[in-house]
């Protein structure tokens, strides 16, 4: 991690070095079918991450890890924007359902849904679950055909 003073609108950012692959080399490399995994893991360019100090959320950031350093939020906060500067500079997640779980908590923050309340929706949602599925009325077309309902005297027809 490295501070930068040429970010102007952007919290933070990937650049990679001069030498080795790109984001999308290695974007290429992986999709290869007969590629050597060796050579991926020595090619693969090293990633530096540049912070803006100057921007509103790392210094948010900041004050709020310096009063609390052991605040989850914080830390879910921070994972999220070195994803969302890996995805903005053309690399691809390692983890994106864990990725996907820090958008859900952050939009569920933003809508002030909190934990209890996600309980008892959970529970509503379930009471209105049908469990015996009375009111599918395409029950014919969900089950499969036994074997012995299948023509087996079509398929002797080829020869």
């Amino acid at each position: 991690v490295v501070t930068s003073d040429r970010m102007v609108e952007s919290p933070c950012s990937l650049v990679t070095g001069e030498y080795g692959w790109s984001a999308n080399m290695e974007r290429i490399m992986k999709a290869q079918a007969l590629r050597d995994s060796s050579m991926s893991s020595y090619m693969t360019s090293k990633k530096t991450m540049e912070i803006n100090p100057k921007h509103a959320i790392i210094s948010t950031l900041k004050e709020r890890f310096t009063a609390d350093s052991t605040d989850k939020t914080i830390k879910d906060l921070v994972w999220l924007l070195f994803e969302t500067s890996l995805l903005t500079s053309g690399f691809a997640l390692n983890e994106p359902v864990k990725f996907a779980g820090r958008i859900h908590k952050l939009i569920k923050l933003g809508l002030a849904i909190y934990q209890d309340d996600d309980e008892e929706s959970e529970e509503d949602d379930l009471d209105d679950i049908e469990v015996d599925g009375d009111n599918d009325e395409d029950d014919e077309d969900d089950t499969m055909p036994t074997l012995e309902e299948e023509d087996i005297s079509a398929m002797e027809e080829v020869d």
